[in-house]
């Protein structure tokens, strides 16, 4: 029988869009379906993918297929969830009413334990988690830029053969990985640093070319490092240095860190963290499944995260409207509980 080689991107915000661009753009089979927000920007400006090695990508108005009714996914083989972690029960509900049988669903969602949760709702589907390393950052006109490097990694299987060459072409290869949790909690700690970039207010490059931003980050990763070793869990390396090496390399002064780490400084000057795109659009940031998920493991074996709790404090806050300039020192300064 003949795989069918339609995909829906369920929960089609910035990086959903990104990737379904992408496809789009090789020729692929595919539908949004996310908000009235996005769609009504697809009216009106289209879309355009850029990145830092300079692509650029233009689907002119009306040209994206984009649904708000989640019954478009009925004819889809392949369905990608890229909504938040807060919305997967949500998302594994209308996948229940409305995917084809069979259908395989990736989760390409930041945190841990959103493939869990629906293998758990979705008992008749191959559920296969995902990763998604690299930024989105959606801009002036519709432009969605990709300002970091990295693949896409995804689980064994042989589930997602068919759609390997769709991703290949689109300039997203599928990086087919074991022992996926451990490649989830490398990555979250990696991602504790969306709350300190949303909190700095300033982009990526300019964030990570500051000592003060730096040690706030490399005392996260510490403490994340610490608590995940203490609960037996062993995070993969998903960039170039491992989560001991880090955080020394993260708290060098910034001259030598320039010279030593000069990579992690090539990212592009537009990038900025998804946490701070929350903000600033007014929505519920992923602080709960990112900080939050090192301070729930901590008080599951009776241990704190007091560094990684302080910061979800000052996210919610800001989620509030309580946003103002603050350098990294300050930061650090919270974070180490004498502000």
């Amino acid at each position: 029988m003949m795989t069918n080689m339609k995909i829906a991107i369920l929960g089609a915000g910035s990086v959903g869009t990104y990737v379904g661009g992408a496809l789009l753009a090789r020729g692929a089979d595919l539908i949004l379906i996310g908000r009235a927000r996005m769609q009504s920007r697809l009216n009106e400006f289209g879309l355009t993918l850029t990145d830092l090695a300079g692509v650029n990508i233009v689907h002119p108005p009306g040209s994206v297929p984009y649904a708000q009714d989640p019954v478009a996914m009925a004819d889809a083989g392949l369905i990608l969830v890229t909504v938040k972690s807060a919305d997967t029960d949500s998302a594994a509900a209308l996948i229940a009413a409305h995917a084809a049988p069979g259908a395989l669903v990736v989760s390409l969602q930041n945190g841990v334990g959103n493939a869990q949760r629906l293998r758990a709702a979705l008992p008749n589907h191959t559920v296969l988690a995902g990763m998604v390393p690299f930024n989105v950052v959606q801009l002036d006109a519709n432009r969605l830029h990709r300002g970091t490097a990295g693949e896409i990694m995804i689980e064994i299987s042989s589930a997602i053969a068919p759609w390997l060459p769709a991703f290949a072409a689109a300039g997203l290869p599928l990086l087919q990985q074991a022992d996926f949790d451990s490649i989830q909690w490398g990555k979250l700690l990696i991602n504790l640093n969306n709350a300190v970039n949303a909190l700095s207010g300033i982009p990526l490059q300019r964030e990570f070319s500051q000592r003060g931003f730096r040690r706030c980050l490399a005392a996260l990763i510490d403490e994340g490092r610490t608590v995940l070793e203490a609960a037996g869990i062993h995070p993969a390396k998903v960039v170039k240095l491992g989560p001991r090496m880090l955080p020394l390399v993260l708290r060098l002064p910034d001259g030598l860190f320039r010279r030593i780490a000069a990579p992690m400084l090539r990212i592009d000057p537009e990038a900025r963290s998804s946490m701070w795109e929350d903000l600033e659009a007014g929505r519920r940031t992923e602080i709960d499944y990112l900080n939050g998920a090192v301070v729930a493991l901590a008080a599951s074996i009776g241990r704190k995260a007091p560094f990684n709790e302080r910061i979800v404090t000052l996210i919610r806050a800001a989620e509030q409207g309580a946003r103002s300039s603050i350098s990294g020192d300050q930061l650090y300064a919270m974070l180490k509980g004498r502000q």
